[in-house]
């Protein structure tokens, strides 16, 4: 997510928030329509496959359609604290727990961040925000953010380390970190179809996204331009290829999928304006009726310097039907780009920037997706929920909470 308040106008382009250099990512260097804030795309059914020969080495996924032949995911984005977290955060996770009763949730990056000076207090920040899932049974897995390292220096664990910590816990399927790609824990994870365990008719991509570009490369500075990070290429490849092998597995049908990332796409605000040069409100309204476009987008996007060519090789697979991020907390629009569902999820934490003023917690949410399956098909049916949906308090102000209980270590 970006470090500061948004200041500009959601019809406007301003240059994105430059964040401090010198974090440069280890891998750089050392339709069913879509209303009233629901879109549903549709996708055909598959064999059970499990993540290909480009990641690591799998456990058997557990999930599974019901009866009804219906699951559902929750995504929550940026939770995004300390130790002393916003107890608003843990208690909207819980409500929309409590409602939704989902059958799996992804925790889309910047799960936590800076202010923690020890190891134990990063731990404390991590379970603060995984105990709403494993005190209730829910599976969950997770991807990183910018931000999620930012205790390190003064806690001592990196991402790989908290990868080892989240997987100790019995609720995550996380998997250890696909060999030879930039990035941690990038994994895919498949639904297995209602009537049998061993066909699968969803696939689930979690890619990370990284921190930080560098400061300089081929000696040339970044000034003016976004210096978040981006989808590397060997990312793009390591999908292909994955995407691939699930569909080889599947006896060459191609089975339906959703992308996690957290930071976005430069295709959302091509999206959102439909087109690349005139930004505009008349560019907008043009574009809502071309992509069906629903949410608010009150700050910039703030992708990286460079398009990774995710994008491209998601039209060429054609299994994706949609890619959802967060780190720009006071967007949460989706559309159809192309048949290709481009969304945002808000962001669940209390203790991050939010709107300005009084409405600083307006938009916390979490996002919710239903998947149908049929015959011949999975249509994905996507809506946003807020905190005020559930009577949480949103005064402009910070709630810190006592940290929970640790686990055991095992």
């Amino acid at each position: 997510m970006p470090d500061n308040d948004p200041t500009t106008s959601p019809l406007t382009d301003e240059t994105e928030t430059t964040p401090a250099e010198g974090l440069g990512r280890r891998g750089f260097i050392a339709t069913t329509g879509l209303g009233a804030a629901a879109v549903a795309l549709g996708a055909g059914a598959s064999a059970l496959a499990p993540a290909g020969p480009a990641a690591a080495e799998s456990r058997p996924s557990p999930l599974r359609f019901g009866s009804d032949r219906r699951f559902r995911i929750v995504q929550f984005n940026d939770t995004q604290d300390d130790e002393q977290t916003d107890r608003r955060t843990v208690q909207l996770m819980e409500e929309v727990l409590d409602t939704e009763k989902p059958d799996l949730v992804v925790m889309n990056g910047d799960n936590i961040t800076g202010g923690c000076d020890n190891e134990t207090e990063m731990r404390q920040a991590m379970n603060n925000v995984v105990q709403p899932m494993e005190t209730r049974g829910v599976p969950w897995v997770l991807t990183y953010g910018n931000h999620d390292e930012d205790s390190t220096p003064q806690g001592g664990l990196d991402e790989e380390d908290m990868l080892g910590i989240y997987r100790s816990y019995e609720h995550n399927l996380n998997e250890p970190s696909a060999k030879g790609v930039t990035g941690t824990g990038n994994m895919a994870l498949t639904i297995a179809g209602s009537r049998s365990r061993r066909r699968a008719a969803f696939a689930l991509y979690l890619l990370d996204s990284g921190r930080y570009a560098p400061g300089t490369i081929a000696g040339q500075d970044l000034e003016g331009y976004p210096t978040w990070d981006w989808l590397r290429m060997d990312q793009v490849g390591w999908y292909t290829r994955t995407s691939e092998d699930i569909q080889r597995r599947a006896a060459g049908s191609t089975v339906p999928a959703l992308m996690f990332i957290h930071i976005p796409l430069w295709e959302y605000r091509f999206m959102w304006f439909g087109g690349v040069d005139e930004r505009n409100g008349a560019n907008h309204e043009l574009a809502v009726q071309r992509h069906g476009i629903v949410g608010e987008r009150n700050e910039d996007e703030c992708p990286g310097p460079f398009n990774s060519g995710m994008f491209s090789a998601i039209l060429h697979r054609g299994d994706v039907r949609g890619v959802f991020c967060g780190h720009d907390h006071v967007n949460t629009y989706v559309g159809s780009y192309y048949g290709v569902m481009l969304g945002y999820a808000g962001n669940t934490g209390f203790g991050t920037y939010g709107l300005a003023g009084a409405e600083r917690n307006r938009l916390r949410g979490a996002r919710v997706f239903d998947l149908t399956e049929t015959d011949d098909d999975v249509t994905v049916d996507t809506r946003m929920v807020f905190a005020e949906d559930f009577g949480i308090d949103l005064t402009a102000d910070d709630q810190p909470m006592t940290p929970l209980p640790l686990p055991r270590r095992r």
